[in-house]
């Protein structure tokens, strides 16, 4: 155990078509009600400290997370020229559907619920890949994310869906304003006063690990009862 409450924390590779691999880091709760995986957003890694910050809390409510990088080593490379391989969502949902089926195969994950934590590009990634599997996604969150570029896909989300955006990220909130008005699935949207894009002023990371961990523990459920 490396600290208390905790079963396990790890490193994994996910493999990927070709043999390139995509890395994760997965932290386990002792009895865990769900698992949260998290999708990056643009320019980002599993080692920011934001998302870092909310799976942590996340793991004190008892839910499992997986902080993956959506993009290999080479591609990263490659986007750090380009920046364009951050706002491919389809590379990236498929990324994020590796990543479950992996969750879905691991011994200590493979009997849990699947979540998903989406930031800027990440969180249409996240509502593509929810609508990609119905039955599988109990629940999606979305941290000053752009769901507006999930698209067609916002219709067959069925997972409950909360998107959390700055009351100062004006653009962002219009946009996440036009996705909601797409979305069937049970949806909220939360403005957290006074915050910004990145959620750097005092106070507001913790309020959105708060909302995050609020819904997802609400809709977290047993596989068995599930179905």
């Amino acid at each position: 155990m490396t600290r208390e409450g905790f079963a396990r924390e790890m490193e994994i590779e996910i493999g990927l078509d070709g043999g390139a691999y995509i890395k994760g880091d997965l932290a386990l709760p002792q009895d865990p009600l769900g698992v949260v995986v998290f999708a990056h957003g643009s320019g980002s890694s599993r080692l920011s400290p934001r998302n870092r910050s909310v799976a942590a809390a996340l793991a004190e409510r008892g839910l499992a997370t997986l902080l993956i990088d959506l993009l290999t080593p080479e591609e990263e490379r490659i986007d750090e020229r380009t920046h364009e391989l951050r706002f491919d969502i389809e590379l990236l949902a498929g990324r994020l559907g590796a990543a479950t089926d992996w969750v879905q195969r691991y011994s200590a994950t493979r009997a849990l619920r699947v979540g998903y934590f989406g930031a800027s590009t990440g969180a249409a990634a996240a509502l593509v890949a929810a609508a990609r599997r119905p039955d599988d996604v109990f629940a999606v969150v979305s941290r000053g994310g752009r769901p507006d570029l999930a698209g067609d896909a916002l219709a067959h989300v069925r997972a409950p869906t909360l998107l959390i955006v700055g009351g100062r990220d004006t653009v962002v909130i219009d946009r996440n304003v036009e996705a909601s008005r797409r979305l069937r699935a049970p949806h909220r949207i939360e403005v957290v006063p006074g915050a910004t894009h990145l959620f750097e002023e005092p106070g507001a990371l913790e309020r959105v690990a708060q909302l995050a961990g609020d819904w997802f523990v609400e809709h977290a459920r047993p596989v068995a009862l599930a179905r």
